[in-house]
């Protein structure tokens, strides 16, 4: 799903980002740790750095394998949903993580302002993590947990 899109990065890769935008994780991080069942970006396009693909837990045959997430469940939607739902920008098709990924990179874009507001929200699971579950006990709520992660939380830290 390699597109002609083009865009401008107008910061340094990682770095100010919108002062309520602190996501725990960085893209390459969320690949190492497993997310997505290692469907997403599982073609490695090259507008991301390489590095990010070295040890990235991604499908090699296309489909999402849930033991490939860091928890071992699946908790995405398909797209499909995601497109229902008006949550896609047409600059990026695949949805919130490529959103992000590019944000990392430097691209500022006029979609920003929405993605952090959703990024924000997951607060709201994170919470009921915290609340329903002993601290460090990572068996608990996995796939909430999982959903958590592909939202740059790190659900271990609850």
């Amino acid at each position: 799903m390699q597109s002609n899109y083009s865009y401008i990065r107008k910061e340094k890769p990682g770095q100010n980002f919108h002062p309520d935008f602190k996501p725990h994780l960085t893209p390459q991080e969320m690949l190492e740790m497993g997310v997505f069942g290692g469907l997403y970006f599982g073609d490695k396009p090259n507008e991301f750095p390489k590095v990010w693909w070295k040890n990235a837990k991604l499908s090699s045959d296309g489909e999402q394998h849930k033991e490939l997430n860091y928890y071992g469940v699946n908790a995405s939607q398909p797209l499909s949903v995601w497109k229902d739902k008006g949550w896609i920008h047409k600059d990026d098709p695949r949805g919130w993580f490529q959103w992000y990924c590019r944000y990392y990179l430097g691209r500022r874009h006029e979609d920003d302002e929405r993605q952090i507001k959703r990024w924000k929200a997951i607060t709201r699971h994170a919470s009921q993590v915290a609340h329903n579950c002993k601290p460090g006990d990572q068996q608990c709520r996995p796939r909430q947990r999982q959903a958590i992660l592909h939202w740059a939380y790190d659900a271990r830290n609850l």
